[in-house]
């Protein structure tokens, strides 16, 4: 006999639970973020587990351009965690409703659930699939909003095909005491639209009252100083080839900080490298040749950047190869100059090896760290000017787009 599907319904609801935990911690991490200040990031299959301050691919999911909506028009943006714990809610809202009404529910209540329960799984694949080809990396805090999303359509689905059964054998006769209702209680379209509405609306107020309680940050950011003497009067900055150069932007990198090649990345996914008059002023923080540093952050750095010098004419090119092989270079630099100096002359060539330690190198090298020095510059990486106004460290990361539109809206695509 078929009967009402209450077991499939707490499956529902053990979804619910999972895809609030996940995405509430998501919400939170991106909201602690407000303040413009560095915090630790959830990143656990097991919700609530400590959260970590460096990086891991939490951060690296919360700071790209696909963790929220409308980046350019909001600092930080929407975070898509906000709607889904507004879908979340509404599940668990609907299911409790569903429990509490038992066989007087209508089927059609059912079906709705069913179908209404493919929405979380479609963005889900669409997300894994974005951190699978753009980001390169998976967020467990994602993974678990991923399961609880496939957990709520399998308790859906099944819960649908139960409670159709169970209208089945009410229609055929079977224990009709207790299955009739099933037959009596039918949703109108007018009901099934305001099951839609109720949906829109859980999904919406999060973010409503998430925008109304954000900061004006306009204010803020012109107020991380200026580069004093930006003439690089000994003209050693390094320029990388962009299609429609349009505003002048010095970085101050080091080739094997990854937070560096992160904001690079960033950078072309908004689409703004091709529109800038990109510079680059190497920082390697390697004490072989950066007299500013005592222990070296980044063994091998030193190196890597005379060979973007050397490389001057495909210096963006270079630069993107080291941050793409930037654990391989990590390692080998670690490992010894030689072997490095190895790697660098099979991909660029045996020539290389005559420019890497020739005394010109090293002087413009030495040249880019004294630019540094004159300019103030702190000794960290990275660090990003627009003409010669340096642009806050937070607002490289949750607030770039937001920044840029304001600051160089011409650089955006």
């Amino acid at each position: 006999m078929q009967t009402f599907p209450r077991p499939q319904l707490i499956v529902v609801l053990v979804a619910v639970v999972l895809g609030l935990a996940f995405a509430g911690l998501s919400s939170y991490d991106s909201m602690q973020h407000l303040d413009r200040q560095l915090h630790e990031v959830h990143c656990s299959f097991v919700p609530g587990l400590a959260g970590a301050a460096g990086d891991n691919p939490c951060r690296t999911a919360m700071y790209s351009s696909y963790s929220a909506l409308l980046r350019g028009a909001f600092w930080g943006g929407i975070p898509i965690s906000l709607l889904a714990l507004g879908v979340y809610a509404f599940f668990g809202a609907f299911a409790v409703a569903l429990l509490v009404g038992g066989e007087g529910s209508s089927r059609r209540a059912f079906q709705f659930l069913g179908v209404a329960s493919l929405g979380p799984v479609i963005a889900s694949i669409l997300m894994a699939v974005i951190s699978a080809a753009r980001l390169g990396t998976f967020c467990r805090t994602c993974v678990g909003l991923y399961v609880a999303s496939i957990l709520l359509a399998v308790g859906a689905l099944w819960a649908m095909r139960r409670a159709r059964g169970a209208a089945d054998a009410a229609g055929a006769g079977f224990d009709a005491a207790v299955t009739s209702r099933w037959r009596t209680t039918p949703a109108s379209p007018a009901v099934v639209l305001a099951w839609l509405g109720a949906l829109g609306a859980c999904v919406l107020l999060p973010a409503v009252v998430y925008v109304a309680a954000l900061p004006d940050y306009g204010g803020r950011l012109e107020k991380c100083g200026k580069l004093p003497e930006p003439t690089d009067t000994s003209k050693a900055l390094v320029k990388l080839q962009t299609a429609h150069p349009r505003r002048a932007m010095t970085l101050f990198v080091d080739p094997l900080c990854p937070t560096c090649k992160a904001l690079h990345q960033r950078l072309d996914a908004e689409g703004a490298v091709e529109n800038l008059d990109l510079r680059i002023a190497l920082l390697p923080l390697d004490s072989d040749c950066n007299w500013m540093v005592d222990r070296s952050l980044h063994q091998g750095s030193c190196v890597l950047s005379r060979a973007l010098i050397c490389n001057e004419a495909r210096a963006r090119e270079a630069l993107e190869w080291m941050y793409a092989q930037q654990e391989e270079l990590t390692r080998l630099g670690k490992a010894g100059e030689g072997q490095l100096k190895a790697r660098l002359r099979e991909r660029f060539g045996a020539d290389l090896a005559t420019c890497l330690d020739a005394r010109k190198t090293r002087v413009r090298l030495n040249n880019l760290l004294q630019y540094a020095v004159t300019n103030h510059v702190p000794v960290s990486t990275p660090q990003m000017y627009l003409g010669e106004r340096r642009v806050c460290d937070e607002d490289t990361d949750l607030g770039l787009r937001y920044t840029l539109g304001r600051l160089a809206p011409e650089v955006l695509r």
